[in-house]
């Protein structure tokens, strides 16, 4: 064996290892936490998500009898047809390798960009496929769905029209079909100054996001 393949063989059982790890990690933290249902909590969405850090205030939230996972992907989509399907993403195959025992989704601000839009009448449909497939997880999580923030300027190509009268509404609507709690973070948002650009809040929306999530889920749970 040469030494690069066996750099490669190391670096493999370095990465089962990991994954072993964490598997074996969330499964002692989910015997310890005050609710089970909240043991190991991920995030799922596009930069709101990835980039706002609100992941991070909900982890200080829920505190350490829960690992909160940020599984945001820049750019991602709730509609298929689109460059950044969120579905089809690594990030939400990592997610469901997580074995998340709660799921937070917060998507749609990218299907509102033309190029995405005019495929609007997919996302419905492609939402409740993505929904199935997190119910196929052993886990059987609970599901979160999340109205996302407010948009104040289109100059990143996402037509507020086709937001608040297009997507937002579809979002209701797949929660109507499925039966999920929808949480509504842009009503405690609507306010520019809790944005960086007009799109992603800053530091203080962040914080809004985390705190409306978690006051939720725990009342979800009461």
């Amino acid at each position: 064996m040469n030494t690069k393949t066996k750099r490669v063989w190391a670096l493999g059982i370095a990465i089962i290892i990991l994954s072993l790890s964490l598997v074996v990690f969330s499964q002692n933290l989910a015997s310890t936490s005050g609710d089970s249902k909240l043991a190991r909590v991920a995030c799922l969405g596009d930069s709101i998500t990835e980039l706002t850090g609100y992941p991070e205030y909900l982890q200080r939230l829920m505190g350490n009898t829960s690992i909160v996972c940020n599984f945001g992907f820049s750019g991602s989509t709730v509609i298929f047809n689109s460059s950044e399907p969120y579905y089809f993403n690594h990030e939400f195959k990592n997610a469901k390798f997580f074995g998340p025992t709660t799921v937070i989704i917060m998507l749609g601000t990218n299907d509102a960009h033309s190029d995405v839009y005019s495929s609007i009448n997919d996302f419905v449909p492609n939402y409740e496929r993505m929904i199935r497939s997190i119910q196929a997880i052993s886990t059987k999580p609970q599901i979160f769905l999340v109205e996302p923030p407010p948009i104040f300027n289109n100059t990143l190509g996402v037509n507020i029209d086709s937001y608040v009268q297009g997507v937002i509404p579809r979002i209701q609507e797949v929660s109507n079909q499925t039966g999920l709690p929808l949480i509504n973070v842009y009503t405690p948002l609507n306010n520019p100054d809790y944005f960086t650009d007009g799109l992603h809040p800053n530091s203080d929306g962040a914080k809004i996001i985390a705190n409306t999530i978690y006051d939720a889920i725990k009342s979800n749970l009461s």
